[in-house]
Formats: C-alpha cells, structure tokens, sequence
C-alpha cells in the first residue's frame, strides 16, 4: 500500500512540476516606437508574430509621442529606467553613445549585418566603425508629381523649371513646384548640388555654413520664390498638402509620410530628385534611417531583445513593415520579394536612397538647424545676402556649440546653503512662537489635519519641481554628463557677453521685448475686456446671454489651436487677414518679415485670447455696484465719464487688480503664442524669455542649465513684480 502510495505522490510531484514549467511567464522585453497609424499597425503585426514564434520572450510596445521621445530617453536610460530597446532615427547616435544610453551591437549581430544592409543605411547606424544599430527603414525626400498633368517627371531641373514656368500663375495660386523653402531641411538637397552641405563628420566636428556653395544654393533657392515666383513663400506642410490636393501644385518635394496626406483618388507619382542642371549634380537629400536600438541598462533581456531586433530587420519583419506600414526596408534582400519590388514608391524611396547623404550623427548636428534656417528666412525676405546671412549663421553655431564652462568645487556652496536652511529654520520656529502657531496647533490640530494631505501635495507638485529646477541652474549638462558650475550660468546671461545688446539673442534685449509684450498685451486685454463688460450690463441690451456665451469662446478654445489658426490667418499668401487688405485695396503684407509687424500678430492674436477673462472678471464684480450710486452721482451733475472714473472704476479695483497681476504673469509667460505664431521671427527678435529659455534647453545642444537659470531669472523678475503690486492691491481690499 505503502509503495502505491509513494508512487502517486512521485506522479503528481512530476505532473506539479511540468505545469510550474510551463506556466513559467515568458520575459517582457519593453521596446519604445513614435509610430502612429499605419506604421504602428505594422509594428504591432510584427510584435504578435514574433511573440507566438517565440514564447519565452513577451514583446510590450510603448508610444511615445515624437516630440518627447529624445527627452524621456535622455532622462529614463541613465536612471536604468525606460526601454530594453527602442525605435529611433539615427542621426543622435553620436551623443546617445557618449552620453552613456546605447550599447553597440555585439559581434555575431555585427556581422550578421554586413553586407545584409543597403549601403547608405548601413553607413548611418555606424560611427567610430561600430555598429549601433540595425537599420529599419529609411526616409528621405522624393519628387512628387501629379500625373493627370504631367506624363513624365523631369530628370533634370531645367526640365522642372521648365515645365513649372508654363504651369505657375501666382495670381490664382498656382505654382510649378512646392516645398518648404525656408526649411533647412527642404534646402539640403539644394546645398549638396551645389557642392556644398555641412561638413560634419567624425574628421570635421564642426560645420561649415559659410561655404561658397551653400551661398549658390540659397541663391537660386531665392531666386525660385521672389524672383520667378515658382515656389509659394512662406509656404508650411499644411499649404503645400492643399495646393497638390487641389491641382495647384504640379511637383513638390517632399518625404513619405506626404502619401498619407494626399487625398484619395488624387492621381500621383514619385520620382527621384532631379539633377541640377547648374552643376550636373543630382539634388541629393539627407537620409534619415529608423534603427533598433539596445538601451544601456538592458543586461536581462538582450538575448530576447536582439532576437526581436533581427526578426524586425529581416526577410519577414521586413515584408511587414513594407506591406502594411509601407515603410521603404533597410534590408537589401527585401526588394526581391514580387510584393515589395512591385510597389513603385518604395522601389523609388530605395533607388533616391543610393545617392542621398546620410544625416550626420555628430551631437553638433542638433544645433544647425536653428541658425541655418534663420539664414535661409533672412536671404528669402531679402534682408540679407546669402554671404551675410550665413556667416551670421555660422558665427551663432559657434556660441551654441560654445564648450561647457569649468567645473567648480561646491563645497562653499554647500555650505552656504547649509547655512541659509538653518536660518529658514530658525526663522520659521521664531515665527511660530512669535505668531503662536504651534500653541495653535496644539490646543486645535484637527483642522491642520485636515490641511495636510493639500500641504503635502502642494510639496511635492510644486516647491519639489521648483527647487530641482533652481539646483540645476547651478549646472552644465552636455551629453548626460552634469558639471557643477555655480553662478556662470547666471553671469553670462546677465553680462549678455556673446551679443550686443540690439541682438535679439541678447538677454536685456529679449527682457525689453518681454516687458512691452505683456504691457500692450495687458493693456488691450483690460480696455476691450472692460468695454465690452459695460456693454453688457445694461438691461436694454438684448439676446445678453448669448453675447456672453460668444464672447467667452475665445478662452475656452485651447490657446494653441487658436495660435495655429492666427498663424494661418497671417499667411503672407494665401492668410485671411491680407486677402481682406486685398479687397480694400491695399497690398498684402508679410506679417513675420518684420519685427513690428510679427509683433503685431503675436498681439492680435494673445488679445483675442486674453480679453475674454478681463471681460468675465469686470462683469462680475459691476454686478455688486449699486445701480444708486451711479444715478445719485448723476443727479449731482456727473457726466458717465466722471461716474466711470469716480465711481465705478474705484470699486472695480479690488476685483480687478488681482486679474491684472495674474493676466500679467501668464502674458509674461505666454510661451504657446510666440513659439506658434510667430516663432520668434524674425531672426529671433519676437521671442520673449520663456521661449528662449526653451531655445537654449532643447535647440542648442541640451543646455538645461544655462535653460534653468532663465527660468529662475524669469521668476525672480516675476516675484519681484508681485511684491511691487502687494500694496496696491492691499489698500484696495
């Protein structure tokens, strides 16, 4: 019995066991991606293929929106927080490698992908002769034509520039060809005919804007827009989208995400990028290659995360990503396959590929943008010639990309702020036995209780945040490497050493701007706001509720869909406001060419904003003014501007100068409406302190700290504005 009994027990203990096998949960490997729509769908096809081939490892998809995806892996690796591998462009290996948050591929999967990899893209995941990543896919600009009125596309520029003259008509909105002219990225191709480019390589880390053939390229570039009137000026992706949808674009350059753009059933086709015919030189754009990338801190999950790697890369990941995503593959075998060899825009994406330069991978490549699209907007609105527009350029590059001032020992400074904590401390415990707090506290806690939880979250949220932010003030960040530099940050902004001071970049220059900003904005905000409250107060207005409901519109819409509407509107081309200057006869203005016309813009646009709150705040408080003392105030001979000014004004301003100081602080700090209306054009000159702290944080190499100690710059003025305002708003309470 015995036996049988020890029998059972050794089956179940072996039955026990296979299940604990088996139910042992496969190993989640996190993989970041930006892909939306199609592509994401592809991705995530991919994903369930690879998870029921492959059990023991589990794939988990993250989105990351695009525009934060550099910051949250910057921020989230180094922490050995974030991804175990992640779906990126290319050109930031240079300073993701420095910087600590990639790992190269190991040996097997390097060689694996040798020679597995169309050339270019696998010259772009390689730097230093290591391989960084595994190339995807690929993206660059292509030439797009609309084929029910063009049968060929042109091999040449003459041939486009040819067949673009007899279809222009600028006077019904009609161009031969469109792209963003005053992108830098759209001129690249021009720069590279030309014989020019950037010069940024491992050999050369520092650009080279001031070349001769890039002064030819912006020069014919300008030529097509002011000149022939071939190209739309201050044409944006929304407007060339509408003119190629609407048959009034016969070519535009642009990359492969314009196909989602185009209106379905509108004929189209793709072309490789002309030559040029003024130096026999193909345009030839930049590439930018999707890789996958393995996250420093994944030391668990590489095995899997390789492998995913390498089923995304080949022969069926790329079949996926070519067929659903109709993402152009990386891999050289894929083109063999009838499905993806048959699709004329990828096999065109493939062939612009083989002459397109790959994008830089150097850290200063994230920092040319900025100055050499401000040479292109100035030579474009023919303030400056292509010479002097990027020598002014490359003399900006050379300040961003300014090396990290020297570290210093911050052992005085902790200690001095050791000592400035102990005497807060000994300041709060002297007034709390001066005020009586703690006996306060003591005979009554419950209500304190009850102020706690708000307390703590008013901690955490915001003093937390607040005195991170200042700390990193005191430092210099580049490349996830943090340098303790005390007050340089401070001293350099507040010298303005590296600009006169009518340069827009200058920081007395930008305060200046700043303070006229919020005044006129205030101003208006105020005067329409208290006008249109009047209005509405009196009983013989009819349909009031209705007017009101209306007249608030303006602040319950998000303020940056309102800037992008403004921003249409101020087109210089095809904008509402110069189509009504049209009809009444004057000429079309270009908003954005000048400092007081973009200012202007940015004005209309933050009052229309802004007047909605004055106006709420004025009603409210002219209904508790008694209606007798303004009639008594007329029986004594008063006029109504004496009984505004004497009688309804003075009761007004205790509701009124609260909202004028909060009005004045969010104009202060009205980032949205600089940053999408005008962006600062031109040449900077419209941008207030906010939006150039964010230029320094995010556009010029990372600069965080130099970007903290505008902020904290920007909170002092605003806090000494505050305590300015305290007495007047107290003698009117």
């Amino acid at each position: 019995m015995m036996i049988w009994v020890l029998r059972v027990v050794a089956l179940l203990t072996v039955l026990f066991g296979t299940l604990l096998l088996r139910a042992e949960p496969s190993r989640e490997i996190v993989v970041w991606h930006a892909y939306r729509g199609a592509e994401e769908a592809a991705l995530r096809e991919a994903v369930h293929r690879f998870n029921a081939a492959m059990p023991q490892w589990r794939i988990t998809l993250l989105a990351i929106p695009y525009d934060a995806f550099t910051t949250k892996l910057t921020n989230a690796i180094p922490r050995g927080n974030g991804p175990d591998a992640f779906i990126a462009a290319h050109e930031r290996i240079g300073a993701w490698s420095a910087g600590g948050l990639i790992d190269p591929l190991p040996a097997d999967a390097a060689r694996w992908a040798e020679g597995v990899f169309l050339p270019t893209t696998a010259a772009a995941v390689r730097a230093n002769g290591t391989l960084w990543a595994l190339p995807l896919t690929f993206k660059s600009l292509v030439l797009f034509y609309r084929r029910d009125l063009i049968a060929t596309p042109p091999r040449t520029t003459a041939e486009l520039l040819d067949a673009a003259r007899r279809f222009s008509n600028p006077a019904a909105h009609r161009y031969g060809l469109a792209f963003e002219a005053a992108s830098a990225y759209y001129a690249a191709p021009f720069l590279f005919g030309f014989g020019g480019g950037f010069c940024l390589d491992e050999s050369h880390p520092n650009p080279c804007l001031d070349h001769p053939a890039n002064r030819a390229a912006l020069d014919y570039i300008a030529r097509l827009v002011n000149q022939d009137h071939l190209v739309p000026d201050e044409a944006t992706a929304a407007i060339v989208t509408q003119l190629f949808n609407d048959g009034n674009a016969l070519f535009v350059i642009n990359g492969p995400w314009f196909t989602g753009e185009i209106t379905p059933g509108v004929p189209y086709g793709v072309a490789l990028l002309p030559t040029l015919s003024e130096t026999g030189q193909p345009l030839r754009p930049l590439l930018t290659v999707e890789g996958y990338f393995i996250a420093r801190h994944n030391r668990t999950n590489r095995d899997g995360a390789l492998a995913f790697g390498r089923f995304l890369a080949d022969a069926e990941g790329a079949r996926i990503r070519a067929t659903i995503g109709n993402q152009p593959p990386a891999l050289h075998a894929a083109y063999n396959d009838p499905a993806i060899a048959q699709n004329p825009l990828l096999a065109t994406f493939r062939r612009q590929a083989e002459q397109a330069i790959p994008m830089s991978t150097q850290p200063a490549m994230q920092m040319l943008w900025e100055p050499l699209a401000g040479a292109i907007r100035t030579v474009l609105r023919g303030v400056a010639d292509p010479a002097t527009a990027l020598a002014e350029a490359q003399r900006q590059f050379t300040i961003f990309s300014r090396p990290l001032p020297p570290a210093q020992n911050p052992v005085w400074f902790v200690l001095a702020l050791l000592i400035l904590a102990a005497a807060g401390v000994g300041y709060l415990i002297h007034y709390s036995r001066r005020t009586g707090l703690v006996a306060m506290v003591r005979r009554t806690p419950l209500p304190y209780l009850y102020l706690l939880p708000a307390t703590l979250s008013l901690f955490i949220l915001v003093f937390v945040p607040f005195a991170v932010g200042t700390a990193i003030a005191f430092f210099a960040h580049r490349a996830g490497e943090w340098h303790f530099v005390g007050f340089t940050n401070f001293i350099s902004i507040l010298s303005a050493a590296d600009f006169p001071i009518t340069d827009p970049l200058n920081f007395y220059f930008t305060l200046l701007v700043t303070i006229v900003w919020t005044l006129v904005n205030v101003l208006l905000h105020v005067s329409i706001g208290l006008l249109l409250a009047m209005l509405l107060r009196n009983e013989w207005l009819k349909l009031r509720g209705i007017y009101r409901m209306l007249l608030i519109v303006p602040w319950a819409v998000p303020n940056y869909i309102t800037a992008l509407i403004w921003k249409g509107m101020f087109n210089r081309q095809f904008g509402a406001v110069n189509s009504l200057l049209t009809l009444l006869g004057l000429e079309p203005i270009s908003w954005f060419s000048s400092f007081w016309t973009a200012f202007a813009a940015n004005v209309a646009t933050n009052t229309w904003l802004g007047f909605p709150f004055m106006m709420v705040t004025a009603l409210g408080a002219l209904q508790a003014i008694p209606r007798e003392l303004e009639d008594a105030a007329a029986v004594d001979g008063a006029g109504p501007l004496d009984r505004f000014r004497h009688v309804i004004l003075p009761l007004l301003k205790p509701a009124l100068l609260p909202a004028v100081i909060l009005g004045s602080v969010w104009t202060f700090n009205m980032f949205n409406i600089i940053y999408l209306v005008s962006g600062g054009e031109p040449d900077g000159a419209t941008d207030i302190l906010i939006s150039e702290a964010y230029k320094w944080a995010f556009q010029r190499q990372e600069q965080y700290g130099y970007a903290a100690a505008y902020a904290t710059i920007i909170f002092l003025i605003l806090l000494f504005f505050s305590r300015l305002t305290d007495r007047r708003t107290e003698g009117t309470t």
